[in-house]
C-alpha cells in the first residue's frame, strides 16, 4: 500500500497532518524521534529547521520509520508512507526564528529562576549534573519567548536571525528536501519577493510550497498580493494560518485564533489549500469539525488523483470551504516529551563518546512515543 501513497493527497482530501519540529529547534536526537514517532503514526509532513544537521537527523528518522512500517500498520497505525520533507525559511525578523539568550553569571543568586520552570523545552537549565552547564540550551530553545517577560530582572534577551540566503540551494538540491515554507508579515511584500526570486530557480525539485503569516490589518489583501508575486507556481501551495504562535502546548483556549482565522482565509477564497498553525492541540479537530470546516474522508483515490497518480498544482484553485488540514508543533512536542527525556537518560557508548540511545533502540519506548503521536494524528485520520 505504501507504494502509491502520496502524503499531496491528504490535501485534497483534507486529513493532513504536518509535523513542526521548530523553525529554531536544533536538537538532533529530538528531531530524529519526532519524525520517526509521527511518521509511524502517519504523518504527512514534517516541518524543521533549515539547517543541514537538522534535515539530516530528520531524513534519519524517516529511514528509520520506512524499516518499521510494516510493524506499524500491523499494531494498527497509520503508517502510509514516507512523509514530505520541509524546511522553514523567513523574510524579516519573525518569532519563529530567535534564541533566548542570557548571561547566567549575572543572575543575582537570590533570584528564584521562573524562567527555568516556564520553558516548555527545557531549555534553561541551572547546577545541572548532566550539562554541566548554566543558561540557555541553544539547540533546545525554539523562541516561544515566554521567558521574557518573567525575568525580575530584565536580563533575557531575543536574538533574532534570518535565513541564510546561501544556504537554501543546497539543502533543496543535496539534502532531499521536498518542500518550503516561508514565514512572512503583513507588510513585507518586497521583503518576499527578494526572498522568492532566491528560491525560484529550485522551484522544480519542489513538491509544495507554504506561506506562513499570522494575522495582522490588511492581511487578505496581503495574502492575495503574495500569491499574485509566485503565480504562476508548478507545484501545490498552501496558506498556513498561524493563529497564535508556539502556544498550542498552553490550553484549550489557544485553538480559537487559528480556527477563526481559517474560516475568514478560506471565505477570502484564496487560490491554493488553507491549513492551521499556531495554537493548534487536541482541541482543534473537534473544533472544526464543530464549525463544519473539515471535509468527511468519503472520496475515492481515483476522484481526487491526477494522471499518472500526480496531484496537479491547479488543485484547490480557492473553492474550498474546508480546511485541507492542521500542523502542529509544541503541542507535539510536547506529547512526546516524556517519552524522549526517558530516551535522552539512556546514553549509549559510541567511540568513547556517550550518545543519546535511537528510539527504535528501545521498542517499548519506541511504540509509546508513536501511540502518543497516534492520539493526535489519528484525529485527523480516522
Amino acid at each position: 500500500m505504501t507504494d502509491l501513497f502520496n502524503p499531496l493527497l491528504s490535501l485534497k482530501e483534507g486529513h493532513w497532518f504536518k509535523l513542526i519540529c521548530g523553525a529554531s529547534f536544533q536538537h538532533l536526537p529530538a528531531v530524529r524521534s519526532l519524525a520517526l514517532a509521527y511518521t509511524l503514526a502517519g504523518a504527512d509532513c514534517i516541518d524543521v529547521a533549515a539547517d543541514p544537521a537538522v534535515v539530516a537527523a530528520a531524513r534519519e528518522g524517516l529511514k528509520a520509520a520506512a524499516s518499521l512500517g510494516v510493524a506499524a500498520r500491523r499494531r494498527g497505525f497509520s503508517y502510509q508512507g514516507t512523509p514530505l520533507l520541509m524546511v522553514s525559511l523567513n523574510d524579516g525578523e519573525d518569532p519563529h526564528f530567535r534564541k533566548a539568550e542570557f548571561d547566567s553569571t549575572k543572575c543575582p543568586s537570590q533570584c528564584s529562576r521562573p524562567c527555568e520552570s516556564i520553558c516548555p523545552a527545557q531549555a534553561i537549565t541551572f547546577n545541572s549534573i548532566k550539562y554541566d552547564f548554566n543558561g540557555v540550551l541553544s539547540d533546545k530553545c525554539y523562541g516561544c519567548g515566554r521567558c521574557l517577560p518573567v525575568c525580575p530582572y530584565d536580563r533575557i534577551a531575543a536574538v533574532s536571525y534570518a535565513t541564510s540566503v546561501g544556504a537554501i540551494a543546497p539543502l533543496i538540491l543535496k539534502s532531499g528536501v521536498d518542500a518550503v515554507e516561508i514565514h512572512t508579515t503583513v507588510g513585507r511584500l518586497v521583503e518576499f519577493k527578494k526572498l522568492w526570486q532566491t528560491i525560484l530557480p529550485y522551484i522544480g525539485h519542489l513538491k509544495l510550497v507554504a506561506i506562513s503569516c499570522p494575522h495582522g490589518e490588511g492581511m487578505i489583501d496581503y495574502l492575495h498580493e503574495l500569491y499574485d508575486a509566485i503565480a504562476p507556481l508548478n507545484c501545490v501551495n498552501i496558506w498556513q494560518i498561524d493563529g497564535r504562535s508556539m502556544s498550542g502546548d498552553i490550553g484549550s483556549g489557544t485553538t480559537l485564533a487559528a480556527v477563526k482565522l481559517g474560516a475568514k482565509v478560506l471565505r477570502a477564497k484564496l487560490p491554493g489549500y488553507v491549513q492551521l498553525a499556531g495554537g493548534t492541540n487536541s482541541y482543534t479537530v473537534p473544533k472544526l469539525r464543530a464549525m463544519g470546516l473539515l471535509k468527511e474522508l468519503t472520496r475515492q483515490k481515483s476522484e481526487v488523483m491526477g494522471e499518472n497518480n500526480v496531484i496537479s498544482h491547479t488543485s484547490g484553485l480557492g473553492t474550498e470551504t474546508s480546511v485541507a488540514g492542521v500542523a502542529y508543533g509544541s503541542y507535539a512536542r510536547k506529547l512526546l516529551s516524556s517519552v524522549l527525556e526517558e530516551l535522552e537518560e539512556k546514553e549509549v557508548n559510541s567511540s568513547s563518546v556517550k550518545v543519546t540511545a535511537r528510539l527504535e533502540e528501545d521498542p517499548t519506548l519506541l511504540w509509546q512515543a508513536v501511540s502518543l503521536a497516534d492520539s493526535l494524528v489519528s484525529q485527523l485520520k480516522s
